[in-house]
């Protein structure tokens, strides 16, 4: 069993086009074995630039989260605090963010960032 965290365009892709993530995150997806994450993190995100008009998304992420057997992964305040520790490699908050999560809860991340590894997280392309 792998626990398994969705960066926020792999969350998308994965209720809007599938087709756009590669075989191996597909397979990690899907595998039912594995836990899949989705953070509190990419719900704001989200609303944020949703609510900027950057992006189109839905409005019902809680549910679609649920709809799709994914987990909720809620920020603690351990993880901010990871967060702000982090070096500089990647300046994106929203990210970090999702770096310390998954530094703290021992998670693969699907992502297609390449700043991610340099902070030894482990990661499958998105």
């Amino acid at each position: 069993m792998e626990r398994v965290l969705l960066d926020t365009h792999a969350f998308l892709w994965w209720i809007s086009d599938d087709s756009l993530l590669r075989r191996a995150a597909h397979a990690a997806i899907v595998n039912p074995r594995n836990q899949i994450f989705v953070s509190a993190i990419t719900a704001w995100e989200i609303t944020v630039k949703r609510l900027k008009g950057k992006m189109e998304a839905p409005d019902n992420l809680a549910a679609l989260v649920d709809e799709k057997g994914f987990t909720h992964l809620p920020l603690t305040f351990h993880q901010a605090e990871m967060a702000a520790r982090l070096p500089r490699h990647h300046k994106d908050p929203f990210d970090r963010f999702l770096i310390a999560q998954a530094q703290a809860e021992g998670l693969t991340v699907v992502t297609r960032d390449t700043h991610f590894p340099l902070y030894g997280v482990r990661t499958i392309r998105a």
